[in-house]
């Protein structure tokens, strides 16, 4: 992870992008990096909504 504006995403590499639409998956990827992974502002939109997306499929509450 690089500092200032050029900051990359922890997972794959990629650069952090703030703008854009946010979807439902993006959404909650974003909770778990704030409240379960604490990772928060360390991953890329993609990263985020494939978290959310698997997390959405494969976690139950109790894992949570």
């Amino acid at each position: 992870m690089t500092a200032g504006n050029g900051m990359t995403c922890a997972l794959c590499g990629e650069s952090i992008d703030r703008a854009g639409e946010e979807t439902v998956f993006a959404d909650a990827g974003r909770w778990l990096a704030e409240n379960h992974w604490q990772d928060s502002g360390m991953l890329c939109r993609l990263c985020l909504e494939n978290r959310g997306r698997l997390a959405m499929m494969y976690l139950n509450e109790a894992e949570l």
